[in-house]
C-alpha cells in the first residue's frame, strides 16, 4: 500500500496531465504511471495528491559527497576535477542488479535526511572547491524539478552539471532536462528489449532514442556505461551489437565504459564479473572502431588509460580513478601529434583522488 503524502511534501511536479477518469498521468518517462489520489507512481517519489502531480524528495537528500569526476563515470570531462555529488530516493527502473538499492529501491523516506536548498548545494559545492555537481546514487529523472532547479543554481555559481542517468525518459521532459547539464554518463544497461524488460522492467528503445539526442541534438557532453553481468549481457554477440549500434549511430569519439557487476539486491547468486570479460568487451569495442574503451570497477591501467585516437600515445594514464600520469595539453591536444582529443579539458594541476568525502550542507 502506498505511503501517504504529507503536506511538506507537495512541491509541483512537471509533465503530466489529467485522464478522463479523474486520474493522473506522469509524462516524465514512459511507464506513463496513471495515479488516483493519494497514490505513488513506480518511482515512489511521484504521486497525486489534492488533484496535482507533486515530487515528494525535493529538497531532501541521501547525502552528499565529494567524488572524483572518475566514478561517475566520466574519463574526458575535466579529468582529475572533484564533483559535489548527491541524489534522493526512488527510481523509475526496477533493476534486479542494482548497486545503490538501498537509495534507490528505498521507500523508507527517513533514508532521505538531509534537506538542502538548490542554492545551499551550489554555495557548498563552491566553498569545497568542485568544479560540477552531479545528480546521481539515484536516477535524477525521478527528481527532476530539484535536478533543473539545482543546475540553474549552480551554473549560477558557474558550477557544471552531471547527469548520471538511465535515460529512461519521455521526449519533452527530455529536451528540458538535458538542456540544463554539461555532461551525462547514460547506462545502456543491455542491447537486448529481453534485458531491459526481464531484469529492469523498462524497454530498450527509449534509453537508444536518449543516446542519439543527447549526443546530436545537444551541447551536453555524453559517455556511456555498460555494467556486464555475467551470462545475461556480456556475450560476444550482444557486446559486438551495442558497440556496432554505438559506432553507428553516435560515431567513435563517445566514451564507452564497460563496468564490473558484483553480487547485489535481487542477484546475489550471480557470480562477479571476471575481469578477462571486461577486458574480451574492449577489444570488441576497439574492433568496432571506437577510440575510447574504458574497464570501471576493475584494477586495469591498460583499460583506464585514455589514448591519442591518432598516435595511440598513452594521455592520461589512470589505475582505478587514480591517475598516474597526465600529458595532455591544456586545450586537450596529444602532444606528440597535437591531434584534439574528444571532450571537455582545462588546466591540470593535480588531481582530487580516488577518495569519497562525505559532507554536510546547510540547508538554506
Amino acid at each position: 500500500m502506498d505511503a501517504p503524502i504529507l503536506a511538506d511534501q507537495h512541491h509541483p511536479a512537471k509533465h503530466w496531465h489529467q485522464l478522463d477518469d479523474g486520474r493522473l498521468q506522469c509524462d516524465i518517462c514512459p511507464r506513463d504511471c496513471k495515479l488516483h489520489e493519494g497514490q505513488r507512481g513506480a518511482c515512489f517519489v511521484r504521486g497525486m495528491a489534492d488533484g496535482q502531480m507533486v515530487l515528494t524528495t525535493y529538497g531532501r537528500s541521501s547525502g552528499f559527497c565529494i567524488d572524483p569526476i572518475e566514478k561517475k563515470p566520466l574519463n574526458h570531462f575535466f579529468p582529475g576535477s572533484s564533483v559535489f555529488s548527491f541524489g534522493t530516493a526512488g527510481c523509475n527502473l526496477a533493476c534486479k542488479f542494482c548497486q545503490n538499492w538501498d537509495i534507490s529501491k528505498s521507500r523508507d523516506m527517513d533514508r532521505v535526511m538531509d534537506r538542502a536548498t538548490p542554492q545551499a548545494i551550489a554555495r557548498s559545492a563552491t566553498a569545497h572547491g568542485s568544479k560540477s555537481v552531479a545528480f546521481t546514487y539515484n536516477d535524477p529523472v525521478v527528481f527532476f524539478e530539484y535536478a533543473l532547479d539545482s543546475a540553474d543554481a549552480c551554473h549560477e555559481q558557474g558550477l557544471k552539471t552531471v547527469a548520471v542517468t538511465a535515460g529512461y525518459i519521455h521526449a519533452a521532459p527530455r529536451r528540458e532536462f538535458y538542456a540544463k547539464m554539461d555532461a551525462a554518463n547514460i547506462d545502456l544497461k543491455g542491447f537486448t528489449d529481453e534485458f531491459y524488460v526481464k531484469l529492469t522492467g523498462a524497454h530498450l528503445q527509449p534509453v537508444l532514442d536518449t543516446l542519439v539526442y543527447v549526443h546530436h541534438d545537444t551541447d551536453c557532453w555524453l559517455e556511456i556505461t555498460t555494467l556486464l553481468i555475467p551470462g545475461f549481457n556480456d556475450s560476444d554477440a550482444e557486446l559486438a551489437a551495442l558497440t556496432k549500434w554505438v559506432m553507428q549511430e553516435l560515431g567513435p569519439d563517445v566514451p564507452l565504459h564497460f563496468s564490473a557487476f558484483h553480487p547485489d539486491w535481487k542477484m546475489r547468486d550471480v557470480p562477479p564479473t571476471p575481469p578477462a570479460t571486461l577486458t574480451r568487451a574492449r577489444r570488441i569495442a576497439l574492433d568496432a572502431g571506437l577510440h575510447h574503451v574504458y574497464t570501471g570497477n576493475v584494477h586495469d591501467i591498460g583499460g583506464g588509460t585514455t589514448f591519442c585516437a591518432s598516435c595511440h600515445t598513452p594521455l592520461i594514464v589512470r589505475d582505478w580513478y587514480q591517475i598516474n600520469e597526465y600529458i595532455l595539453t591544456e586545450i586537450g591536444a596529444c602532444p606528440k601529434c597535437g591531434n584534439a582529443l574528444a571532450g571537455h579539458f582545462g588546466r591540470f594541476e593535480k588531481q582530487f583522488g580516488r577518495q569519497r568525502i562525505p559532507v554536510a550542507v546547510a540547508g538554506r
